[in-house]
This record gives structure tokens, C-alpha cells and sequence, in this order.
């Protein structure tokens, strides 16, 4: 009986090129050094061309024949997201796409095209990316897309009527928001994806809780508690074995949810697991919203 997928379960990707959004640290760090230790090019897209520099330098330490590229990618700026999908439509060819990055009850503040920072950054950035890939993905036999949610999006409800939080910023309440928004995209994409014809598929994941730098902006409280908490948690390594899962597990058809598989989700090897059911309403509502703020139409009929 299978326990589990571990990153011991990741096979040869030699030839495939891969893009992970915020390769430079945490999570997304870990899952590009399996991906560029089984062979794969990995395209670090981050902000900072000095961190992904600093990222693919240990990765190359790791695997010195590691094929790594940097794209500056900003998700929080519609037109960053723009330029780097132009930059990765030029390449050769794409297979897979994590959407990684994200940021995680930060202070209120507003991304470059005026949306909440969680929201713009989590959910609208991640969005506009995949649907300016999507033709790119589509060239190969079987692109696959990953999309990172959390267990605060089991806590996750749409303020459709306040996207921007302009009545008043709960920090946490929008993070799940964004999460809960990263779960409904990625099986509704799947959905539409296969409605069109498309050999694409979209999988969600969640790490559990991992010891990662997302928890930056965590109050004292909580960082005081930390030494704590750091014994239930994944490691950042362990963290990534969802997304690896999610990207390589060739047992997938395309809308499942990977997630740990002890401790309620919170740790261990990673297994699919169960999604919370919403109103196929809201999904459309979010999916239009998606389009009406980015700019980027995709699938819209397909649904």
C-alpha cells in the first residue's frame, strides 16, 4: 500500500522545461532542485534578479549540470506578468508551470494596478500568467499546472463586494480569501481545460504548514510561539513534496488536491485529498471578476 509521494518519487524530467514562480526561496526553492536534479530546465521567476542568482547558485552546488534560467517576474504588476510570459513564450517549449509565490498577511497595502495585495498578488497575478502560457503549455503532449492553495482556504470566503478590502483590512481573512480563490481556479481550470479539448491539466496543492518565509509578517505572538509550532510543521523540503507530487505524479488525470498526509494535513508524505465544495456560482463569479480586473480572457466559454 502506498504511503505516500516524497520527493524520492520524482522521475527523470530530462527535456522538460519547467517554470516555478517564486524559485528563489522557501517552497518553490525546494521543488526547482528536485526538478533541475531529475534533469529538467527550470525557469527561476521572481522578482529579484540578485536573490534568483543567489537560488540557482545553490542549486548548482546541489547539481552542478542543473540547466537554470532567470525571468523577472513581478505578480503583483500586471504588466511585469506581461513581460515575463513574453519572455517565456520564446522559449523552446513549456511543460510545466507552478504557480508558487505568494505573499501572506502582510500589511494593507494595494499592488501596482490598484488591487489588494493578497488577492492581486495570490490569485490575479497567478491567473493572468497561465492564461498568457496557456497557448505556449498547450504546444507539448501533456502540460500540466500546478496551483498552490493552503489549509486557510478551508476558512475562505469571496467579499466579492469589497475585493479591494475598502471598508476594512482583516489580514488573515483576505489571505484565505486568496487561497480558497488559488483551490476554485485550479479545479475550474481543469474543468475548462478539458472542455476545450485541451491535453493540459491543472492540479492544486497546499503544503501543510511549513516553515517557510511566507511567515514573515506574522505577529509576535506567533513567532514567540515558534520554536513551538516548528515541530509540527514540514520542513521547507518536506513542504514540497505536494507541488512535486502535483507535478510529476503521473497517476493524476487533472483536478486533484495534493496535501500531507498526517497530523489532520498539516505534515507527512503527500496524498490527494478532499476539496470543499462551492456553488458553482461563485466559481463563475470569480472566474469573470478574474478576467474583468487582469485583462487576460481565456476559457471563457468553456466552462
Amino acid at each position: 500500500m502506498r504511503k505516500g509521494f516524497t520527493d524520492q518519487d520524482v522521475p527523470n524530467m530530462t527535456g522538460q522545461t519547467v517554470v516555478v514562480t517564486g524559485a528563489n526561496t522557501g517552497l518553490g526553492f525546494e521543488a526547482a532542485k528536485v526538478f533541475a536534479g531529475r534533469g529538467a530546465e527550470v525557469v527561476v521567476a521572481c522578482r529579484s534578479e540578485a536573490k534568483a542568482e543567489a537560488a540557482m547558485e545553490q542549486i548548482r552546488q546541489a547539481h552542478s549540470s542543473a540547466l537554470l534560467k532567470y525571468v523577472p517576474l513581478d505578480l503583483g504588476s500586471l504588466s511585469s506578468v506581461k513581460e515575463a510570459a513574453q519572455l517565456i513564450n520564446a522559449l523552446p517549449r513549456l511543460d510545466l508551470l507552478i504557480n508558487n509565490a505568494g505573499i501572506m498577511i502582510p500589511p494593507y497595502e494595494l499592488t501596482a494596478d490598484g488591487f489588494e495585495s493578497q488577492f492581486g498578488v495570490n490569485h490575479l497575478g497567478p491567473f493572468a500568467l497561465t492564461g498568457l502560457l496557456l497557448d505556449k503549455l498547450n504546444e507539448g503532449p501533456a502540460g500540466r499546472i500546478v496551483n498552490t492553495s493552503s489549509l486557510a482556504a478551508n476558512n475562505g470566503k469571496f467579499l466579492f463586494d469589497d475585493i479591494n478590502a475598502e471598508t476594512g483590512y482583516n489580514a488573515m481573512e483576505r489571505y484565505s480569501m486568496s487561497k480558497l480563490a488559488n483551490l476554485v481556479f485550479s479545479r475550474e481550470l481543469d474543468k475548462r481545460l478539458k472542455a476545450s479539448g485541451s491535453k493540459c491539466i491543472s492540479i492544486a496543492c497546499h503544503p501543510g504548514i511549513a516553515t517557510t518565509e511566507l511567515s514573515r509578517h506574522f505577529p509576535w505572538w506567533v513567532m514567540f510561539a515558534a520554536p513551538f509550532i516548528v515541530l509540527l510543521c514540514n520542513s521547507p523540503r518536506q513542504g514540497a513534496w505536494p507541488t512535486l507530487m502535483a507535478a510529476t505524479d503521473s497517476s493524476l488525470q487533472g483536478g486533484e488536491y495534493c496535501g500531507p498526509s498526517k497530523r489532520k494535513q498539516m505534515a507527512g508524505p503527500a496524498i490527494t485529498v478532499s476539496q470543499r465544495p462551492i456553488d458553482q456560482m461563485e466559481v463563475d463569479k470569480l472566474w469573470d471578476l478574474s478576467v474583468e480586473l487582469t485583462g487576460v480572457d481565456y476559457l471563457r466559454n468553456a466552462g
